[in-house]
């Protein structure tokens, strides 16, 4: 029913659409859906369900649907999820308003925020979106710290997104020098798209012979001119236009893709007839540049890597002359796929590169789809022999679609669609960086040039700089206090940083609440020294003869003692062997101990108790392996326990007609501190732990699980010899054995324990 009502609210917004069709363009309609994803409170990147949605070339407007849902009937109060958008790459978010690692720059997304009651909807159109991957995130409000036991009920929501676009299937295309004559109205604007090539500096739009049919306002048809896509962090250009002929320029436009051209006309009722051109420019292109066919790939790199390991050694070298009509230095790049989000861009004439002060020089990385998941770095070194550069800096501009080849300093690194990145380094600051997490899929340019603070540039005419540009799956793989880690959504590939030790951010390099080397130390030695408190249960199991009960828990807390030791973050770690070992060892001992315990308190007889010992042991470890934190996993074997230990005395209190302990003794001083102190640490695991209190939290419950095996452990039975043993273990450590005798059944009687 709810999947019927989102779609029938999806199929009413295109139906409302398409009653605005144009006539000149033809306009389909799709339609895309996501499973619906249990969301989680925000800790790190990983609470977040992203999903990915793909937007087609032409589309005139793309509408998306949210909706949130709860799980339960629980009265949980209210949240707020946050939804978060973007284009080209996941969204960069900061729900915790944490401090970025230097040098970290990236752009905010579009936020929205949907108060959740039982089932809540929102949506968000964007008209003439940029084609290509989109990608929304949803999480709710910062985690507040506290361990939820899994399979336990809690609140929980579900968040649904759905995209509905309208596209136009067959989109006029502008020629360059042609003139094409279109219409317009209020509700059905002109919509044409033109291409631009490789080396385009300028583009011009231009509108004339605007008409609307009446004589009076032929001079002014008050129409909208926009050029480009909305992508929500960039914006496009528009121009207004009240006369007759108008244009728009576009300098560096985005390189070798579609520019979608939109004119809208403010008059009502009336439709206008114009005529619309454009041109493009070229101002400056390299010569021909790269490999040819006699190269030889591997010599290109043994010398790329030669240049190196020689850089910061080597002199810089003037480059070749440049023919009379070129403009720009352009480098040949070497592009290497190393691992998962993991890429390497090297010169191939070597890792030096010339910048001189006449002609700009430029590189180009392109960014494949796959490496949006991780982070883009770039680092500039000024070559340490360039020791004449005196007062002159180097500027750089780092830009995605186009490049900007007229550096100066007026003149901002930007393009005409796109913001880049400035980059300066001088004598003073020989080495800048730069990390942008989750990029844009695209060429990215990198221009280099000299700038001289005086007229004339004196000894400074060539400098080398040493340009490193790479894809890393983490910011500086995450620091010395946090991991980087890699994720998936369905079949799309990102990383993010998780931290320890207090420490949080984007790369984990937020001290604010870090915990002291001496919090460490503390957190490490209650957790591995609470487990001490089983030595108690495991000196009374050997002086009551219980030998098996009693390895059983000195196998408890030695792994619970190096897990722990393993498990905690920050510079106090100790790992004996692997972690998911010592974690498995850790939670199959804790369960074990608890069954032999109560199977021990059920005082079965010894060949029963033993085949229950073996048989269970060999069915929680089989629960273990399949999922080791859940619910039933722990409780199932201790409610088998306790039912077999309740049915064996109820079976006593009938058979001897009293009850079961018989001493009060037994009861006040034994069973009820144990089932006590059981209740209590059963709780604190439940109900209490949060990240801050862990650390003494989950000592006082190994506190209290050993103390109420050593409450809850019978007394040793009077009569071992009749039950095949003998007293079985000699505090001077010698075994004292004999041969099982064997009693008819009728000479045997069950002693009356205490």
């Amino acid at each position: 029913m709810e999947a019927c009502f989102l779609r029938w609210l999806l199929f009413v917004a295109l139906t409302s659409w398409t009653l605005g069709d144009d006539g000149q363009v033809t306009f389909e309609s799709e339609l895309s859906s996501k499973p619906a994803q249990k969301l989680s409170k925000y800790g790190w990147y990983a609470s977040v369900r992203l999903q990915r949605f793909h937007i087609p070339e032409q589309t005139a407007i793309a509408h998306w649907l949210f909706s949130v849902k709860k799980g339960h009937s629980f009265n949980c109060g209210q949240h707020n999820v946050s939804i978060h958008l973007r284009w080209g790459a996941p969204p960069v978010i900061n729900p915790t308003e944490t401090v970025f690692p230097n040098a970290t720059l990236w752009d905010p997304s579009l936020s929205l925020i949907l108060p959740v009651t039982s089932q809540s909807y929102t949506t968000f159109n964007l008209s003439d979106p940029a084609p290509g991957d989109w990608f929304v995130a949803a999480h709710l409000p910062e985690d507040d710290g506290r361990i939820e036991q899994k399979g336990f009920p809690s609140c929980s929501y579900y968040f649904q997104p759905q995209l509905s676009v309208r596209r136009a299937a067959d989109t006029p295309v502008l020629q360059p020098g042609t003139v094409l004559t279109q219409t317009a109205a209020p509700d059905r604007p002109a919509r044409l798209k033109l291409f631009v090539p490789e080396f385009t500096s300028s583009l011009s739009v231009s509108v004339a012979g605007c008409s609307s049919g009446e004589a009076s306002e032929s001079a002014d048809c008050s129409l909208l001119l926009r050029l480009g896509s909305a992508s929500l962090q960039h914006s496009q250009t528009e121009l207004n236009c009240s006369g007759v002929n108008c244009s728009v320029s576009l300098s560096n436009p985005p390189w070798d893709s579609w520019l979608r051209v939109v004119v809208e006309s403010s008059q009502v009722n009336q439709t206008v007839t114009f005529r619309i051109g454009s041109n493009y420019t070229v101002g400056c292109k390299p010569k021909s540049v790269g490999l040819t066919a006699d190269d030889d790939i591997t010599k290109l790199l043994d010398k790329s890597v030669s240049n190196a390991t020689a850089t910061g050694t080597g002199s810089a070298s003037a480059p070749p002359p440049l023919p009379a009509s070129a403009c720009v230095w352009s480098v040949p790049v070497l592009y290497e796929e190393l691992d998962l989000l993991s890429l390497r861009y090297t010169p191939v004439n070597g890792s030096n590169v010339s910048v001189t002060e006449t002609h700009p020089t430029l590189l180009t990385y392109p960014l494949p789809p796959q490496a949006t998941g991780g982070t883009l770095n770039l680092q500039l070194t000024l070559n340490s022999t360039n020791a004449t550069l005196g007062n002159n800096s180097i500027v750089a501009c780092f830009s995605a679609w186009a490049p900007v080849l007229q550096l100066n300093h007026s003149e901002l690194c930007r393009t005409g669609l796109f913001m880049g990145y400035a980059i300066g380094i001088n004598v003073s600051v020989p080495k800048a960086v730069v990390r942008l997490p989750f990029p844009q899929s695209t060429t990215w340019y990198l221009t280099l040039q000299l700038l001289c603070n005086s007229s004339d540039c004196s000894n400074a005419s060539v400098v080398s700089v040493v340009p490193e540009v790479s894809v890393s799956a983490c910011v500086d793989d995450c620091g010395p206090y946090g991991e980087c880690r890699l994720l998936r959504s369905y079949t799309y590939l990102y990383s993010a940083c998780v931290c320890s030790a207090g420490w949080k951010g984007w790369g984990c390099t937020d001290g604010s609440t870090a915990q002291s080397y001496a919090r460490q130390l503390t957190a490490t030695m209650l957790l591995t020294l609470s487990n001490l408190f089983f030595l108690p249960a495991i000196v009374v199991a050997t002086r009551r003869s219980y030998i098996t009960e009693a390895f059983v828990y000195l196998f408890t807390m030695f792994f619970s003692t190096f897990y722990h030791a393993c498990d905690q973050p920050g510079a106090a770690v100790l790992c004996i062997m692997d972690y998911d070992a010592l974690q498995y060892c850790d939670f199959l001992g804790s369960i074990c101990s608890i069954w032999v315990t109560i199977l021990c308190m059920a005082r079965l007889g010894d060949a029963a108790k033993y085949t229950l010992f073996l048989l269970g042991a060999l069915l929680i470890a089989m629960s273990m392996q399949l999922d080791r934190k859940g619910l039933w996993n722990l409780l199932g074997p201790i409610l088998c326990a306790i039912l077999l230990m309740v049915t064996s005395w109820v079976y006593r209190c009938v058979r001897r007609r009293h009850c079961y302990p018989p001493s009060w003794r037994r009861w006040v001083f034994f069973l009820l501190p144990g089932a006590l102190c059981a209740l209590i640490g059963v709780c604190l695991y439940v109900f209490a732990e949060t990240e801050s209190n862990y650390y003494y939290t989950h000592s006082l419950w190994h506190i209290l699980v050993a103390g109420c095996v050593v409450f809850l452990l019978p007394p040793e039975e009077k009569d071992r010899k009749a039950l095949g043993w003998s007293r079985g273990f000699s505090w001077s450590w010698r075994w004292s054995w004999r041969p099982r005798v064997w009693v008819q059944l009728e000479e045997f009687k069950t002693p009356d324990e205490i």
